[in-house]
C-alpha cells in the first residue's frame, strides 16, 4: 500500500525514514515544492533500505501529484516551520493556503485517502480540510495528540526514574503550549496512579514541561523538532494500513463528544483501516474538564481567522 508525506523536510523525510523502516508499507511518496529536494531526499533513504533491512519504495517528486495516485493514506507536514518565540497559531495565515492547495492537489488523484494533518496550527489545519472539502469525518486526522502523549511519557518517566516503557499516559486538547490537558489522574506506572510516586508539585512540573514541549525543542534547536514528529505519524500510518485499532490520541472533528460540537480537539481515538473507527470518552477530573473546555474557546478563537 502505498503513503504520500507532502513535504519533504526534516518532519517529512523524519515520517518517511520510519514508515520505511518499520516495513509495513510498499511505497512512500515524498512531494516538495522545492526542485529536486524530494528526489535527494528519497534516493538519500533508499541507499540506507540494504543497511536497515527495509524493502518499502521511497520515491521522490517535485510537485507531480499524479505520481501519489492510489495512496491509503497522505501526511500534510508542509507549511513554515515555528521559529524560537513563536506560537503555532502565529502560522496559521501562512499555512491555511499551503494545506488546502496540499489537500485538493491529493484528492484528485487519491479521493478515498486518509489524511494526516501536522502542518499547525494543527487543530485548525485539520478543521480547515473538513470544511474546505466536506470529507468523511473518520478520514481527517490531526497528528498532535500522539506527539504530545510521547512527550508526557517521556516527562513522566523522567520525574519517576524509572524506564518509559514502565509509563502509561495521554494528552488530549489542543496541539498548542497552553491547551494541551495532559491526564494525570489516568497516568500510570506498570497500573499504578502516578499520583502514589509523585507529589503535586512534581505532577505540576510534569505537566508544565509537557505543554511546552515544542517550544523547549524549538528553543533549542531553533526549528521545529522532527525524530519524535515523524515517529508519531509513522505510529499512526502504520495503525491504519495494517488495521492495529491502536488507541491513540489525536485531533479529530467533535459532534457532542467530550461537549464540543463542530471542533477539531484531541480526543482518544480507535485507528483502523477505516481511520477513526470511534472516538473513546474517558472520564476526566472537574480541573481537567475546566482546562479542555478553556482549550476548546481557544481553538475556535484561531478557527474564527479562516474565514470560511
Amino acid at each position: 500500500m502505498k503513503v504520500t508525506v507532502v513535504g519533504a523536510g526534516a518532519v517529512g523525510a523524519s515520517c518517511a525514514e520510519y514508515i520505511a523502516m518499520k516495513n509495513f508499507a510498499s511505497d512512500v511518496v515524498l512531494v516538495d515544492i522545492k526542485e529536486g529536494f524530494a528526489e535527494g531526499k528519497a534516493m538519500d533513504l533508499m541507499q540506507t533500505a540494504s543497511l536497515n533491512g527495509f524493502d518499502t519504495r521511497i520515491t521522490g517528486t517535485t510537485g507531480d501529484y499524479s505520481k501519489t495516485a492510489g495512496s491509503k493514506v497522505a501526511v500534510i507536514t508542509s507549511g513554515v516551520p515555528r521559529k524560537p518565540g513563536m506560537t503555532r497559531e502565529e502560522l496559521i495565515g501562512t499555512n491555511a493556503g499551503i494545506v488546502k492547495d496540499v489537500t485538493e492537489n491529493l484528492l484528485k488523484h487519491s479521493p478515498d485517502v486518509t489524511i494526516i494533518i501536522v502542518s499547525n496550527p494543527m487543530d485548525t489545519m485539520a478543521y480547515l480540510v473538513h470544511k474546505a472539502f466536506d470529507l468523511p469525518k473518520e478520514r481527517v486526522i490531526g497528528m498532535g495528540g500522539a506527539l504530545d502523549s510521547a512527550r508526557f511519557k517521556y516527562r513522566l518517566a523522567e520525574a519517576l526514574e524509572c524506564p518509559i516503557s514502565d509509563v502509561d499516559g495521554m494528552v488530549i486538547g489542543a496541539h498548542s503550549d497552553t491547551g494541551m490537558v495532559p491526564l494525570l489522574s489516568k497516568a500510570t506506572r506498570n497500573g499504578v496512579p502516578v499520583s502514589a510516586f509523585l507529589d503535586q508539585e512534581k505532577q505540576d512540573y510534569v505537566e508544565q514541561e509537557t505543554r511546552v514541549g515544542g517550544a523547549t525543542l524549538t528553543g533549542l534547536l531553533g526549528t521545529s523538532a522532527w525524530y519524535a514528529p515523524g515517529a508519531a505519524v509513522s505510529v499512526m500510518v502504520q495503525s491504519i494500513l495494517c488495521d492495529q485499532k491502536k488507541m491513540i490520541p489525536c485531533s479529530l472533528l467533535l459532534d457532542g463528544e467530550y461537549g464540543q460540537k463542530d471542533i477539531c480537539m484531541g480526543v482518544p481515538a480507535i485507528i483502523g483501516k477505516n481511520g477513526v473507527e470511534r472516538i473513546v470518552e474517558v472520564e476526566m477530573t472537574e480541573d481537567e474538564k475546566r482546562k479542555y473546555n478553556e482549550a476548546a474557546e481557544a481553538v475556535r478563537k484561531v478557527n474564527g481567522a479562516l474565514n470560511l
